[in-house]
Order: C-alpha cells, then sequence, then structure tokens
C-alpha cells in the first residue's frame, strides 16, 4: 500500500469515527431518558395506567416540592407538604401555578424524586407534568398529581426501608404553541419570554 493511499484509508476512517461518535452524541440524550424512565435511574418515575391492584398495610410519606427556572416568570407551589398513604395506595394531590405576568406564558415541567432508589417505584397515573401548560394573564390553576408507590418497593434491597419519598417539579419557560402565539400575534418562537 502506497503511503497516499494509507492517508486515505486513515482520513476515512477518522472520518467514519467522528460519524459515528457524532451519531452516538446526538442518540445520548433520547437513551439516557428512556434508560432513566424504566429502570428510575437518577429519580425518574414510572407511569401507570391504572391503580394498583395491592395495597400493604405498610404506610410511607411523601413530601412535594415545587420550583420554577430562572426565567420562568409564575410562581409555583405544592398545595400540601406532604401526605401519607399505605404502600399501593392512590393518592390525589395538587400543585398550584399562577401567571402574574400581563402575557400568556407557556411553562413544561420536570420532575424527579428522590432519594433515587425509589425512584422506579413511584408510579404517576395522571400529571399535569406529561404536557405543556399555558397560563393566561393573571391565571391561578390548580394542577393534580394521581400516584401510588408500587408495594414491590418491600422487595428492593435499597429502597425497602424508606419511610420518606421526596417528589420535586421544576417548571421550566417554553414557546407559546403555535395556535396560542397566533393569536396573539406573537411569534411561537420565544413568544412567552418576558416578566
Amino acid at each position: 500500500m502506497t503511503l497516499e493511499r494509507a492517508r486515505k484509508v486513515t482520513a476515512l476512517q477518522l472520518l467514519g469515527v467522528v460519524v459515528l461518535m457524532g451519531s452516538l452524541s446526538f442518540a445520548a440524550v433520547p437513551f439516557y431518558d428512556w434508560f432513566c424512565r424504566v429502570t428510575g435511574y437518577g429519580g425518574t418515575t414510572t407511569t401507570a395506567a391504572a391503580p394498583s391492584e395491592r395495597i400493604l398495610d405498610r404506610t410511607i410519606k411523601v413530601r412535594f416540592d415545587a420550583s420554577v427556572d430562572r426565567d420562568m416568570p409564575w410562581s409555583f407551589r405544592p398545595m400540601q407538604r406532604e401526605v401519607e398513604l399505605r404502600l399501593g395506595e392512590t393518592a390525589l394531590v395538587f400543585y398550584e401555578a399562577h401567571n402574574p405576568t400581563d402575557k400568556p406564558v407557556a411553562g413544561t415541567a420536570s420532575f424527579n424524586v428522590a432519594p433515587y432508589s425509589a425512584g422506579s417505584y413511584f408510579a404517576k397515573i395522571a400529571c399535569f407534568c406529561f404536557e405543556m401548560q399555558v397560563l393566561q394573564p393573571g391565571e391561578r390553576v390548580e394542577m393534580p398529581v394521581t400516584f401510588y408507590v408500587d408495594p414491590e418497593i418491600v422487595a428492593d434491597a435499597e429502597a425497602k426501608f424508606l419511610h420518606t419519598i421526596t417528589l420535586s417539579y421544576t417548571f421550566h419557560l417554553t414557546d407559546l404553541p403555535v395556535e396560542e402565539a397566533a393569536l396573539r400575534g406573537q411569534p411561537a418562537a420565544g413568544g412567552a419570554a418576558t416578566n
């Protein structure tokens, strides 16, 4: 093999490595999100289509936390600080959000559960975090979360001794949906972002 041909082969191999690494980095975020949802890693909760069929006598406290990203003008808080429920028992709690601005503002909630070992056992049946929320100027809303703590937690060597779980939400500013922005005569990209 000539030196020039060897350089071309090496250049093509390096280009292949760059393309492969770029593809892997592009796929890393959705893959990590999927991994966290499946395993509960990082405190990511699971979703459930229906309530648990099994309820144990053992109880657990669930505490609630709320915050907003620094660019989000809303106020946001849990309407109760904690509940105590039996493992497998369905609970309904509410968070309150308020848009004090004179413009509609869209937001999306991110969430996690602490300690992380409880994430895969915290099952949400319904949650405001599954969809973008749009609050009109001055609007105040109560947003429900329906959940249970899976009784299977008692079989987990790391999580079975937990007495308290904390569910945390953070609201982030999101671009207004196209329809809402069009009604307001605002651009959809960045149309929601002022105090």
